[in-house]
């Protein structure tokens, strides 16, 4: 369990991060910041954040201990905050440093060439393109660092 003390009016300690995808457990950190990717934004949390269940969009996981920041493609998915811990359900979370923008900027163009003359078949594309726009900003904001 994350420890925590209130001091003066401001809340000092850790978050307990954990990041599990249908295969495994991806992550169990400690961590004094996260920002999460939701489906209409982004959202920060830091120890002492109130309660919160959310849905996850695609883009980048960043889990900040200290000077170290560790950062994640997440594949959409679900977030839980409560009692100073992050509990992150995802169907896909990759390192941001094993992708590659050239391969990302391929799913890309693969996914804009898909054919989509149903409803059904419009969603996917959409969700594939959404995907891999998201892959190449991770990528290209990871390989910058």
């Amino acid at each position: 369990m994350a420890d925590q003390h209130v001091e003066a009016g401001t809340i000092h300690g850790t978050l307990t991060v954990s990041v599990v995808t249908p295969e495994a457990t991806l992550l169990e950190a400690n961590a004094t910041f996260v920002a999460l990717p939701l489906f209409d934004g982004e959202l920060g949390v830091a120890p002492g954040h109130s309660p919160f269940i959310g849905r996850l969009g695609y883009g980048e996981l960043r889990v900040v201990d200290g000077g170290t920041t560790t950062r994640f493609y997440v594949d959409g998915g679900f977030v839980q905050v409560a009692n100073n811990v992050v509990s992150i359900l995802t169907n896909q979370a990759i390192p941001a440093k094993a992708l590659n923008a050239d391969t990302a900027r391929a799913e890309l163009a693969a996914a804009r060439n898909r054919v989509a003359n149903t409803t059904e078949l419009l969603d996917i594309r959409d969700r594939v393109q959404l995907q891999a726009r998201a892959k190449v900003r991770v990528a290209l904001k990871s390989s910058s660092l």
